[in-house]
């Protein structure tokens, strides 16, 4: 059964920034002051662009989640008013997190974990590798140990463990984003390339974790793994 996560993208809205705590981890909203009072702001006048705009300040804001009371740290960019500001950074990072099956192993759960943590600060070159790696230490815990990354994808999906619509997916949007990244020239990973990596395994985990006595069972009749004693 899927581990129920609740996970959103820090926004900003008149001076508040709802975000996901990553103390309490309800969503929340983040405030720069409480009873009338704020809790303290750095701001650094000077005109600029961020973002394709033009702006006449950067404001740096303490906050403190509603919930736990938690500190965090906006940055604004605004045109003298706080309420019509573009928030370019909050800390501590709002990570958008899926949801897992239990059975996936412990490291396997790390290492996805640690992908989102980097997309939570736009590193989406360094988080899809992670989700590369995710789906081959996958692929190496049930078996599939032998070949090239294409190779033991296929067979995964040749013994009736992912879909075929995954099995595309895995090449086109998670190995080979990877390779590219792992072994070709720099370029830029954009948003949406990570996002699509991101939730294809995420699939693939939930095909091989969410049933998972049926899928051993499988495994088992096909060689990959050895019977439980």
């Amino acid at each position: 059964m899927a581990l129920k996560l609740k996970s959103m993208r820090a926004r900003y809205a008149r001076g508040i920034v709802v975000a996901q705590c990553s103390n309490c981890g309800a969503p929340s909203a983040f405030a720069m002051q409480h009873a009338g009072q704020e809790f303290g702001a750095v701001i650094a006048d000077g005109h600029h662009v961020y973002n394709g705009r033009t702006f006449v300040r950067i404001l740096y804001y303490l906050l403190r989640c509603s919930g736990c009371g938690q500190g965090g740290l906006e940055v604004i960019h605004d045109n003298g008013q706080v309420a019509d500001g573009e928030l370019e950074t909050f800390y501590p990072a709002s990570i958008e997190v899926a949801p897992l099956p239990n059975a996936v192993l412990l490291g396997v759960v790390n290492e996805f974990r640690e992908a989102e943590r980097c997309a939570s600060v736009h590193a989406w070159r360094a988080a899809s590798a992670l989700l590369r790696s995710v789906l081959e230490k996958t692929l190496r815990a049930n078996g599939y140990t032998k070949g090239s990354l294409e190779a033991r994808i296929d067979e995964a999906a040749t013994d009736g463990i992912i879909t075929p619509a995954w099995q595309k997916r895995a090449h086109d949007n998670v190995r080979v984003l990877g390779n590219d990244i792992l072994h070709d020239e720099w370029r830029e990973v954009t948003e949406q390339e990570y996002t699509e990596a991101h939730h294809y395994v995420q699939r693939i985990l939930e095909d091989f974790y969410d049933q998972r006595p049926e899928v051993e069972a499988i495994l088992v009749s096909k060689g990959r793994l050895q019977p439980k004693s």
